[in-house]
């Protein structure tokens, strides 16, 4: 194309940007080549660098044979340990920069040491921002929290925040009195990120703190814990709302006004929800409980906001919903104490002595394990009646761990019985029926059969 057809104030434009660039270009150059105290501080990072791994290679093996020999530390305090482990040239780098620094701004102007000042609070400030990072265990969040703390830090070790504040403070969306900026908005996300991991840090801390407090039931702790946690997160979402501008009182009128129509649409949600608080309040189950609700039979294993989760003894987990516990009858076995009465019936033939047999059943059931003994919890047989084919007794005995199943101990103490019964000559009759024939000139005979009616 020929340059007469392009118009003279792009061609200046362009050779305006070439020789501007040029310029910067020679001026780097100049930089670079020229010697001084900018070249001497580059010389000096990149010898602490070489210097920094020249250690760690030295080093690494005994700090690890050091770090072995503390087993006995808090786990917390290990992990921090393998965290400088694996950043031990940086963590030279850092010692070694500062003291350079530091040095450097006793013996010599200030402006001679500062690109080292700056390289140093960067390392230091990466160093720090790596280990506080690995409190957040989402990555996605870790590495979204990682990256705004190293350019953030950046910034300040290169004193550009007000300038880039300033920027980002001018992008900006106003409606009315609201003005919502890309710097408000950034401000908000910080706060609310560092809000929500102290909130959660402060819940665990809460539960574990409730949980140690054995004068606290266990329902009262959950209720406890529940509440703290409802709080520590409303005040985080009050706090990132009113830090992105919003009038709280408009939200208020809006939220009660959308309320009542989630409360008719919620009904259910509403009811569980209620339901959980009383059970919770009045304590009637807590978990560690063995309930049976129909035929669900099992041990509590948590109560939610929601729904209360059962564990049976096959290993299935039922989300019973809390109204269900309100409103329907349950069984609690271990409501008031840990105790449980089992009852198990069994006959014998009309030839046995009963006393014997009674006898014979308390002292069996004595020997098999989980069967409590002695005082109110002692054992006892009794007859209940006179069968069709043997005398009838109940044998009632006290455990007291339910949740480790009650049909295998009822399946243990018939066992037992068999086997006593089977060594002192004791029969076990089961049902026969006879039907007699009738004939002409034929004497009676007694024909065994069995009753198919």
């Amino acid at each position: 194309m020929d340059n007469d057809l392009i118009p003279s104030s792009i061609s200046e434009l362009f050779d305006n940007m070439a020789e501007a660039f040029l310029l910067q270009l020679g001026n780097l150059v100049e930089l670079i080549v020229t010697p001084g105290w900018r070249q001497y501080q580059i010389a000096i990072i990149l010898g602490l660098v070489a210097l920094s791994f020249l250690l760690t290679l030295l080093t690494k093996g005994r700090w690890e044979a050091w770090a072995r020999a503390r087993s006995g530390w808090p786990k917390w305090r290990l992990r921090v340990l393998v965290q400088l482990m694996q950043r031990l040239t940086l963590v030279y780098f850092v010692v070694l920069a500062w003291g350079v620094y530091l040095v450097m701004q006793q013996v010599t102007w200030p402006s001679r040491s500062y690109i080292i000042g700056v390289l140093a609070t960067l390392a230091a400030a990466w160093l720090a921002i790596a280990l506080i990072s690995r409190l957040v265990r989402n990555r996605t969040i870790r590495r979204i929290f990682r990256w705004s703390m190293w350019i953030y830090a950046t910034l300040v070790a290169l004193s550009l925040t007000d300038d880039v504040a300033e920027f980002l403070d001018g992008v900006a969306i106003s409606i009315g009195s609201l003005h919502i900026s890309v710097l408000g908005i950034l401000k908000a996300i910080l706060l609310i990120g560092t809000l929500l991991v102290l909130a959660r840090l402060g819940t665990r801390a809460a539960e574990r703190g409730l949980k140690s407090n054995d004068d606290i039931s266990p329902s009262m702790q959950v209720l406890l814990a529940k509440g703290i946690q409802v709080a520590l997160y409303g005040l985080v979402f009050l706090v990132g709302i009113r830090t992105l501008g919003f009038d709280l009182t408009g939200i208020a009128l809006l939220s009660g006004a959308v309320g009542v129509g989630i409360g008719f649409g919620l009904q259910k949600v509403v009811s569980n929800l209620i339901s959980g608080i009383i059970i919770l309040m009045d304590r009637s189950i807590k978990p560690g409980d063995v309930i049976s609700l129909g035929d669900t039979f099992g041990w509590i294993n948590a109560l939610g906001a929601r729904y209360v989760s059962v564990v049976t003894r096959d290993g299935r987990e039922y989300l019973i919903p809390n109204e269900d516990l309100i409103t329907g009858q349950v069984v609690n076995w271990s409501h008031s104490d840990e105790f449980v009465r089992l009852d198990l019936t069994f006959g014998t033939s009309y030839g046995d002595d009963p006393h014997k047999v009674r006898e014979s059943a308390v002292r069996t059931v004595k020997s098999v394990k989980r069967v409590l003994s002695g005082g109110k919890h002692e054992p006892v047989c009794h007859i209940t009646g006179f069968g069709d084919s043997s005398v009838d007794y109940v044998l009632r005995f006290w455990i007291r761990d339910p949740t480790a199943g009650l049909t295998n101990i009822r399946g243990n103490v018939y066992l037992a019985l068999w086997d006593a019964f089977q060594a002192e000559g004791i029969s076990i009759p089961f049902p026969q029926r006879e039907v007699r024939l009738l004939g002409q000139g034929a004497t009676d005979t007694a024909v065994p059969h069995l009753d198919t009616d």
